[in-house]
């Protein structure tokens, strides 16, 4: 199918900023809009290859909304073992192996993202994979970004995570500051997050004829 063929809608937000709405269903999509909408069915990576530099938002207007950044579509698009998906970094001296997870646990996610709706001063979690050398087996470790203090928010998000990650693996929580060095900074900047305050409201207008 060549790329032209498509004329992608564009959904314009509050701020005046546009995105380019996909859902992960039908069902999804008839809970979105109003009216009967044509939309195109295909892999979610061939959507991220053909719209490289735009920003789009998984099931649009619904709570379980997740807008994707250009460079987020950019770093799940990386393949596995690329620089950006795994890199050694030095925090307190000590050098520890940092990873994309290929197969998150989708429960776990499920219900942290629920967590953190709650707790506003929460910005954006994350998930990646640590460990001290390459032959030791990978500690999953969640970062959040968060305002004010984040002891109770760790706290919270440790209870959900335990309860919800199925057997006894391990897992870490810390928290990550946004240009800072070592794991902060890889996560931020090479980690696509999982979760990301939403701001005000939403949709307001359709901006062409087309949905996918």
């Amino acid at each position: 199918m060549e790329d032209s063929a498509l004329d992608l809608q564009h959904w314009e937000k509050e701020d005046g900023t546009t995105v380019i709405p996909f859902f992960t269903s039908l069902e999804a999509l008839q809970q979105a809009v109003e009216d009967e909408q044509a939309f195109v069915v295909m892999p979610a990576r061939t959507l991220f290859e053909m719209t490289l530099g735009e920003t789009l938002f998984l099931n649009a207007k619904l709570p379980t909304g997740k807008e994707f950044m250009p460079r987020e579509i950019s770093l799940l698009l990386a393949e596995e073992g690329s620089p950006l998906s795994t890199q050694e970094v030095l925090e307190g001296g000590e050098s520890l192996i940092l990873s994309e997870v290929a197969e998150p646990p989708s429960q776990m996610i499920d219900s942290l993202t629920t967590l953190f709706k709650t707790i506003k001063p929460v910005k954006r979690a994350f998930l990646c994979a640590i460990k001290e050398h390459a032959d030791a087996q990978p500690n999953l470790l969640i970062g959040i970004e968060a305002d004010g203090d984040i002891e109770e928010i760790i706290h919270a998000a440790g209870n959900v995570a335990t309860d919800t990650l199925p057997g006894d693996e391990p897992l870490d929580i810390c928290q990550v500051r946004k240009g800072e060095q070592g794991i902060s900074h890889f996560i931020t900047e090479h980690i696509a997050p999982f979760y990301e305050r939403r701001w005000g409201g939403f949709l307001r207008d359709f901006k062409q004829n087309r949905i996918i």
